[in-house]
């Protein structure tokens, strides 16, 4: 169903006629006060198609900075003289400072917009990385490093849980599933970031060169992205929606779902390089390696993913990537020749690409509560960020660190029994949007 017939403006501000209706909103009232007069005039106001790549765009900056410093933690390793229980418990400040700010994510989105808290989400992100580069490569403290990546931790909290918020909002208006795509987007930022951190890496590049460099740019950009963004609304007033999003059952169990993904997908961002390179014996460049081959193969799956969520449901085919995941763990840990392993790195990476951004879609299937659910989910997904790395470097100091990952692979089985809260919840329609 289309709209009815409207006006395009023209670069003037002023009204042209169009011969064909629209599906987006191309115009707003604006105000302003004028000598303490209320003046109003129309303006342009961002069209679902920019917001749509000022989003994927903004995820992939996320991506970036994340695979930068992934692809520098062995040099943190080394620059701090760690072993892996300590770099496991120095990693905690980051998944601490994401977990402490994203129960307010939520509230600030609804007081700033999406747009604002990714700024603000940026300039924390982007100190920290400045931070925690002095950290190591300056001053070669520890409890400095910490701080920053502390920061960084509540910067790239709060700036995950408005993007996914703002996605979820593109992917109503157009109709689609796109939210795995966004997801890609931080993918490909990914494999940008760790195409710049293995040279950086080989040639042992000064990390505030790098890692400084990464925060700067992410957030001279994603400042201007925001302008991008769709302009805030009020949210629908719904019946019985007072209660907590911390009170609802389907909630929490896509909580416990994403947290059980996010452990799969973190592990190998934490410790899959190390892994490789302690338990293979492998050079550094080719842990880096691995890594990126892990990544690629999680953003073939966010591509590819949509085609079968809307053939098959959300339901069987998270069933299926819990497998595989666990599948792919095994190959990496047993697999003992290359060969192997690689295909390893390759299926988990695949098991790894749809519980996360398709946890996110299904918190926000409701658009009256979107914010809160989302932050909730969040705050549950982002404890694997908070227990795993200390966790699994303990557990690292014991079996190993290759060993280690088979403690992750069986968290597929508390995975696979959350899968059900996926199925789309019953929503009433939003009215205004073209249906396609």
């Amino acid at each position: 169903m289309r709209p009815p017939s409207c006006t395009r403006l023209g670069p003037d501000l002023e009204p042209e006629p169009v011969s064909e209706p629209v599906s987006e909103p191309v115009s707003g009232l604006v105000s302003e006060l004028v000598d303490g007069h209320e003046v109003r005039w129309t303006a342009r106001v961002p069209v679902v198609s920019a917001a749509r790549n000022a989003v994927a765009l903004t995820f992939a900056l996320n991506g970036f900075c994340f695979a930068g410093l992934v692809s520098r933690i062995p040099d943190v390793r080394t620059g701090l003289h760690l072993d892996n229980g300590s770099l496991g418990l120095l990693l905690l400040a980051i998944a601490a400072g994401s977990v402490l700010a994203l129960p307010s994510s939520g509230r600030l989105i609804v007081r700033l917009g999406a747009a604002g808290v990714v700024r603000l989400g940026g300039l924390s992100a982007a100190v920290g990385l400045v931070t925690c580069a002095v950290g190591v490569a300056g001053v070669g403290s520890v409890a400095v490093t910490a701080v920053g990546f502390f920061a960084y931790g509540v910067g790239i909290g709060v700036w995950d849980v408005a993007m996914n918020v703002e996605g979820a909002e593109v992917e109503r208006r157009l109709g689609r599933t796109i939210m795995p795509r966004f997801h890609a987007g931080w993918s490909f930022g990914s494999i940008a970031g760790a195409a710049v951190g293995i040279p950086m890496a080989a040639l042992h590049a000064p990390l505030p060169l790098h890692l400084g460099g990464a925060g700067v740019l992410a957030l001279g950009t994603v400042w201007l992205l925001g302008r991008a963004f769709l302009p805030p609304t009020a949210e629908p007033e719904t019946a019985g929606v007072s209660r907590s999003a911390w009170r609802e059952p389907r909630t929490l169990a896509l909580g416990v779902m994403v947290l059980a993904f996010a452990t799969v997908e973190g592990s190998a961002n934490d410790w899959l390089s190390l892994a490789i390179i302690d338990g293979y014996g492998a050079r550094h460049w080719v842990g880096v390696l691995g890594f990126s081959v892990f990544v690629t193969a999680m953003t073939t799956g966010r591509l590819l993913g949509p085609l079968a969520l809307d053939r098959w449901g959300r339901a069987p085919v998270l069933w299926a990537t819990c497998a595989v995941a666990a599948v792919g763990i095994l190959l990496v840990v047993a697999g003992g020749g290359w060969l192997l392993v690689g295909l390893g790195v390759v299926v988990w990476g695949l098991g790894a690409s749809l519980g996360f951004p398709v946890g996110m879609s299904a918190a926000a299937d409701d658009p009256a509560r979107a914010a809160a659910r989302v932050s909730v989910v969040s705050t549950i997904g982002y404890a694997a960020f908070l227990a795993g790395p200390p966790l699994l470097g303990q557990l690292g100091d014991r079996v190993g660190t290759l060993d280690s990952l088979l403690a992750v692979a069986a968290l597929m089985v508390p995975a696979a029994l959350t899968v059900v809260a996926v199925r789309p919840a019953r929503v009433a329609p939003v009215s205004g949007f073209a249906e396609t």
